[in-house]
């Protein structure tokens, strides 16, 4: 038995496929497959059902991969230990971000993370809720920042700060000639959302309870792939956007007075690290959390959770 063999195992029980653990462990399929075939005549027994498309694991291997699982996070925290004595970091950091967090947070961190870790690798995808829990379950990533709360089973959440959910109002909207605005201000008839697939749009129709008016559809006319879409259609257009705090640090004067707060207690989204229950990589995780948290804005730092709006992701 080696660390290979557990590591191939695990490929598969989270790909579900043999040619994809292959590709992911950058080896062959035969090479994959006959290794996992060694390790199964040697220990006299079936890990992987290989009749059933996608391949299914056995129940006798579920518990062998469980302990392979284990295994290999015990073999890379002697590698942090390592590590941490001889006072270097290093290694590759696999991240998914969601769109609409990526173009507002990154920035602020990622070159000085860079600098005081040249030896990180850190490699960043932009990827929807969904796709950064499939990832973090198939070992594709070793963590995503995205909102929270997700309550997925498995799925490990370190909030990291509160961000304030702000209304970007245009000029002829009657929203824009008040201070402070309320959630039933709004005209769910003149709100620009985002398309489906975002968990931000799920939080916006909670905000403002657009659920019960969905039979009408007119909030829905007009959807955006992205948070800078939504800002310059109601800059053209009449109407009302919902956008996040981090979105609006780097607004011009004119752009700032369409912004209109929430009155107190403000909506805000809980933006987490979220990894997989058995992730591995502590020291580097540790290093790039305490990177974004130093790089955070003091009024942000200070937000708290109270007016949390719930996520609504569908299954």
């Amino acid at each position: 038995m080696t660390f290979t063999q557990l590591e191939y195992i695990v490929a598969v029980d989270n790909t579900r496929h043999f040619a994809r653990a292959a590709a992911q462990c950058f080896v062959t399929q035969p090479t994959l497959s006959m290794q996992i075939q060694k390790l199964e005549e040697e220990l006299e027994i079936k890990i992987f059902d290989r009749s059933r498309q996608p391949v299914l694991t056995t129940d006798a291997g579920k518990e062998i991969v469980a302990q392979a699982r284990k295994i290999l996070a015990e073999r890379h925290a002697i590698e942090d230990i390592i590590q941490l004595q001889k006072g270097v970091l290093q290694g590759q950091l696999t991240i998914g971000i969601i769109p609409t967090l990526a173009p507002y947070l990154l920035p602020l961190f990622i070159h000085t993370f860079s600098k005081k870790y040249p030896n990180i690798k850190l490699v960043v995808s932009e990827l929807t809720t969904k796709d950064i829990i499939a990832a973090l379950r198939e070992g594709r990533i070793d963590a995503g920042l995205l909102v929270t709360p997700l309550q997925e089973p498995g799925i490990m959440e370190q909030p990291l700060f509160y961000e304030e959910l702000v209304a970007y109002v245009a000029k002829n909207n009657k929203a824009y000639k008040k201070q402070y605005v309320l959630a039933t201000d709004i005209d769910a008839g003149k709100l620009w959302l985002l398309e489906e697939g975002h968990c931000f749009r799920s939080q916006i129709v909670n905000l403002c309870e657009l659920r019960k008016q969905t039979k009408e559809g007119a909030q829905f006319e007009y959807e955006a792939g992205s948070i800078e879409t939504l800002r310059r259609l109601v800059d053209v257009n009449d109407g009302v956007t919902i956008i996040p705090e981090l979105a609006t640090l780097d607004m011009t004067v004119r752009q700032q007075s369409h912004l209109r707060n929430f009155k107190a207690p403000a909506p805000v989204r809980e933006v987490s690290l979220v990894t997989n229950r058995n992730y591995v990589k502590r020291r580097l995780l540790q290093a790039l959390q305490q990177s974004i948290l130093d790089a955070l804005p003091p009024k942000i730092k200070k937000n708290k959770s109270k007016g949390l709006v719930p996520l609504s992701l569908s299954r």
